[in-house]
């Protein structure tokens, strides 16, 4: 079995290893994990019955995988003292950090091309097991390596294979739309309590028809349109509420939205 390393145990990297353990992709004893929060690593060490380590280099002496479950600001900072470690023991380097190009990893290691490197985009819905998260790796990953991965994120959720020069898409599709969604459910609650539904209900209500509605695209393999022509009858409720949308440009409007998270990521790789 691969022994898998975590530098960082936030809210991420706690979704994966419990999935990890959880689906039998990897046991308990082989994962490592190291955070400078001390009382929050060895809690949650002690919870997983996984293995809390001294320091970040404890983890890449262990670990034949290495997770950089760190935020972009923090990289270079948890990269520097490693660098020398890393090109000796060369670990699998697995980054779930949004913004961080495989080209800037590779860089701030200075590893040349010696060393396998995966980036992961995952989203927010992974910590209930419902993620999708899109893996790439560099010349250097080989086949196995990127399954190993992509089997890691299925395990909470939906993992695909794409090529980097997506990942702003995925991020605009995928990583930022949950607030979208949010956004949509919450604008449904509220248009009912308008008519006199008590919020928390209409939460609720909104929040399982959503669900509802993407299990349906996913279970079924129909286009939307087509799973939308099937809601609507002729001169009925729904069509009246879809011209409604439409009236207010609301195809657009998403696809606006959509367009500047792109752009606004394509901003932050280049920092």
């Amino acid at each position: 079995m691969m022994k898998v390393g975590f530098i960082g145990t936030g809210n991420m990297a706690n979704a994966i290893i419990k999935g990890m353990i959880n689906n039998e992709h990897t046991k308990a004893e082989d994962i490592f994990v190291f955070d400078v929060d001390t009382e929050k690593m060895h809690q949650f060490a002690s919870e997983t019955k996984t293995n809390a380590c001294a320091s970040s280099e404890e983890v890449v002496k262990m670990a034949d995988v290495l997770i950089l479950a760190v935020k972009p600001n923090q990289f270079e900072v948890v990269l520097s003292p490693l660098k020398e470690l890393i090109k000796d023991n060369k670990p699998l380097i697995v980054s779930i950090a949004a913004g961080t190009s495989i080209e800037k990893i590779q860089t701030l290691i200075d590893a040349g091309n010696d060393l396998a490197i995966i980036r992961v985009m995952p989203n927010v819905n992974a910590m209930i097991g419902e993620g999708a998260a899109a893996v790439c790796g560099n010349k250097e990953a080989s086949k196995e390596q990127v399954n190993f991965v992509l089997e890691m994120f299925n395990a909470i959720g939906m993992a695909i294979e794409l090529p980097e020069n997506h990942f702003s898409t995925f991020t605009a599709i995928a990583g930022s739309s949950p607030a979208y969604a949010y956004l949509f459910i919450d604008s449904l609650a509220r248009g009912a309590v308008k008519n006199g539904l008590p919020k928390d209900l209409a939460n609720k209500i909104a929040a399982q028809a959503v669900l509802g509605s993407a299990k349906m695209i996913l279970e079924s393999d129909e286009d939307p349109w087509v799973l939308i022509n099937r809601v609507c009858s002729p001169g009925g409720t729904t069509v009246a509420g879809l011209v409604a949308l439409e009236d207010q440009a609301f195809i657009s409007t998403v696809i606006k939205g959509v367009d500047a998270t792109i752009k606004r990521d394509e901003e932050l790789m280049k920092k």
